[in-house]
This record gives C-alpha cells, structure tokens and sequence, in this order.
C-alpha cells in the first residue's frame, strides 16, 4: 500500500477518533470541501455521496468518495463504503470511457495504480459522472453512482486550503 495513502487515511481517522470535527469550507454543487486540524496542521478533503445506489434492498450504509491531499503526494482519491468490502476484490470505476482499479482494505478503496491518480482526477474533472461496483464481504454485488458536478472547482478551492 502506498505510505501516503494509509497516512491520509490515517490522519481522518485519527480526527475522527480524536473527534476532531472537519469543518465545511464550502460547498460547490455536489462536493463539498473540509478541512480538520491534526497534529497541529491543517488537512483537507473533498467529498461527495453517491446519488444512486444499487441494490435497494440491501443496508448499504454510509459512503463516500473523497479526494485528499498530502504536502508532496498530489492528489489521492479514495472510496469510503458503509460496510466491509470482500478481501482480495477489487473495486471497478468508471468515469465516462476511462476505466480504473481500486484495491480495498476493510471500509476503504484506493487506486490500484498510483501512477494512474492525474489521469483518474482528470477524468473526475471532465466526466459526468463516476460509476463504482464493489463486492461486500458478504458477497453481494453494489453499485454506485456519484456526481462530478462540482468536483473542479471544490480541487481548485482545496489547493489553497492547506
């Protein structure tokens, strides 16, 4: 796994855990910007929820797909799910006709292929929408959809935030 990644990870888990609250910096569309301070610094995230989510009849709980950043590491996108994810599965995502691979541990997802994180965000920052298929520990198959209406200027907005 990618240091930087577990450190994202890592750092708003830590807040939550020190019930650090993120605060809103503002909201574009259907992303919204945060940031919560750690360790004495300031870290920041974009985040959305899905606008569909397949089954219905399953509890799918509650997810997210966020965009964070670390000093030095770029941008890192990872999803959030509600429920434990399959060991060893993989996340599918797509984003218009770009395709991407997502590895899961426990509740959370990263790229596959961190070489591959400019062109998923810039695929974030023209696509409509990002579709996601995941498989639950239980085995069942879930989809979701997330917006991208808004995600440029909430990038734009978190570059600064920092």
């Amino acid at each position: 796994m990618k240091r930087t990644t577990l450190s994202l990870s890592f750092l708003l888990i830590g807040a939550l855990a020190a019930h650090a609250q993120p605060t809103m910096v503002k909201q574009f569309d259907d992303w919204g910007v945060y940031s919560y301070q750690s360790g004495g610094s300031k870290s920041c995230y974009v985040l959305t929820i899905p606008k569909a989510q397949q089954p219905a009849s399953v509890d799918h709980g509650s997810n997210f797909f966020i965009v964070g950043s670390t000093k030095g590491a770029g941008l890192e996108p990872q999803a959030i799910m509600g429920y434990e994810l399959k060991a060893g599965s993989r996340i599918n995502v797509t984003i218009g006709d770009n395709k991407f691979v997502m590895f899961v541990k426990d509740k959370s997802a990263w790229l596959a292929e961190e070489a591959r994180e400019p062109a998923f965000i810039n695929a974030m920052r023209s696509g409509a929408d990002l579709k996601l298929e995941a498989v639950s520990k239980r085995g069942t198959a879930t989809s979701y959809t997330y917006s991208l209406n808004g995600v440029t200027a909430a990038l734009k907005r978190m570059s600064s935030c920092n």
